[in-house]
């Protein structure tokens, strides 16, 4: 059975702060049992290497 999921950006803004950006995806929970974790763009998170925003950052699953 595939349940769905939240995958929650690890990404900061300029003043330290959560994106709060999420994505929703499903998974199977009895060949998957660990959390997902993946990498996506998120165009809120601050990148102080070109001192703009949008970059991409980990993405890791939370309760829905």
């Amino acid at each position: 059975m595939r349940d769905k999921i939240k995958m929650v950006s690890t990404g900061k803004t300029k003043a330290g702060k959560s994106t709060g950006t999420f994505r929703t995806t499903t998974k199977n929970k009895k060949k998957t049992t660990e959390k997902l974790k993946m990498k996506h763009y998120d165009p809120r998170a601050y990148n102080p290497q070109t001192d703009k925003n949008g970059m991409h950052v980990l993405f890791e699953e939370a309760k829905i």
